[in-house]
């Protein structure tokens, strides 16, 4: 037996031991009650939003000056994030509409299956039709899963030793960019249900690259690194979405954290652990980090204190730090869970979260996409929604 699918096995009974060990954080009983009011109103506001959502489009953002949802194909990276929120909400909420409407839109996004043009089949696809499947497991949703999988594996370079995120130009350029870490976790997935160790071993190798190239010596990332196709050299290391090349794009930070943390769950192996604490404590520590933990769009963007916020940015490390607090415990663990709580409470104020009936439908204000583009600045972002869904479920699983 291949021995990536030893490991794969391995890592599966030692997540059950660590469970074990996992240290007692106790929710607070106020933060709670906001969650279950959260979960009641988000539920309110997606059912607005698909009164409003236009036949086979998926929600992007929402355009307050026109008053209109802002909307993409399927084969946007951001379209696993509707139905994927919806089955969060409807797992708190119970809502049969909710369901209705993610079995309708789950048969929109299927095709993207076979889709190799893209590196976002984990978000596509796991945040989607892996929280379906982990619903009401069925063999057609795990079909879909697989050949997702597979889809995403022919962008695997073994001389770069690393998944393409985006296409160029330019022959010689191979680009990784740092968000890649989010798609890893579906080829865990298919491994364990396929036993084919190439999956496990394709997530492993990338995310040894990146934490070889992507971070500077204080564990921030470059959003973007460029390889040479041919023999995986760097050309350049830079960051697209961010401030400066050299400066720490909050979402970016976020995504190696919550990756990593992924990475140490799926294989047990230390060093995975050693560098998503290190993220934490890089975004944790840092002096630029807001008093309520809602980071500004990128740690080093001039003009201070009077700069955008990214409620995305948060989304993500709060449920990432839920995560990662379980398997440190002690004094780490119970740093991390406390910053969580701090996310969650300040996303839930009235500073973040969207008045009933307003914003689209989404439930967060205040994300900001990509700003040196000039696109989705200061907007609701649907990744943003799921992020906070997905950390408030798992904050409400302390109890």
């Amino acid at each position: 037996m291949n021995k990536y699918f030893i490991l794969a096995c391995m890592a599966m009974l030692c997540m059950s031991c660590a469970v074990r060990r996992t240290a007692k954080f106790a929710p607070r009983k106020n933060l709670l009650t906001t969650i279950d009011k959260n979960f009641a109103d988000a539920a309110a506001q997606y059912k607005v939003m698909m009164k409003n959502l236009p036949e086979n489009r998926f929600p992007k953002s929402f355009d307050a000056a026109a008053n209109k949802l802002v909307t993409s194909d399927s084969q946007w990276w951001c379209s696993g994030f509707y139905p994927g929120t919806m089955l969060y909400l409807y797992e708190q909420t119970k809502d049969p509409a909710l369901y209705a409407e993610t079995n309708r839109i789950l048969k929109v996004l299927e095709k993207e299956k076979l889709n190799t043009s893209t590196h976002d089949l984990g978000f596509m696809m796991f945040c989607s039709f892996g929280n379906a499947n982990r619903i009401a497991p069925s063999e057609a949703y795990k079909d879909i899963l697989v050949t997702s999988a597979r889809s995403l594996s022919t962008r695997f370079s073994p001389k770069v030793n690393a998944i393409k995120s985006w296409d160029s130009k330019i022959e010689s350029d191979f680009l990784v960019i740092i968000d890649n870490m989010m798609n890893l976790e579906l080829l865990f997935w298919a491994t364990k249900v396929t036993g084919d160790s190439s999956y496990y071993k394709i997530a492993v190798t990338h995310a040894n690259t990146t934490i070889k190239n992507h971070f500077r010596p204080d564990y921030s990332s470059y959003h973007v690194i460029n390889y040479n196709k041919n023999d995986g050299s760097v050309k350049e290391k830079k960051t697209a979405q961010g401030y400066a090349n050299e400066s720490a794009w909050a979402r970016g930070q976020a995504w190696g954290l919550y990756g990593f943390t992924v990475m140490y769950r799926e294989t047990k192996d230390k060093k995975y652990l050693d560098q998503a604490q290190h993220i934490a404590e890089y975004i944790l520590n840092h002096p630029n980090l807001p008093s309520d933990k809602v980071p500004y769009w990128d740690f080093n963007a001039p003009g201070m204190p009077n700069v955008l916020r990214d409620a995305s940015a948060a989304s993500v490390a709060a449920s990432a730090l839920l995560e990662l607090c379980k398997y440190t415990g002690g004094e780490a663990g119970q740093k991390y869970f406390t910053a969580a709580e701090t996310m969650i409470t300040s996303l839930s104020s009235d500073t973040y979260k969207a008045a009933a009936g307003t914003n689209g439908g989404f439930i967060l204000k205040h994300g900001v996409g990509h700003l040196p583009a000039k696109s989705e600045v200061d907007v609701p972002l649907t990744y943003g929604d799921y992020y906070f869904v997905e950390a408030m479920e798992r904050y409400k699983a302390f109890k």
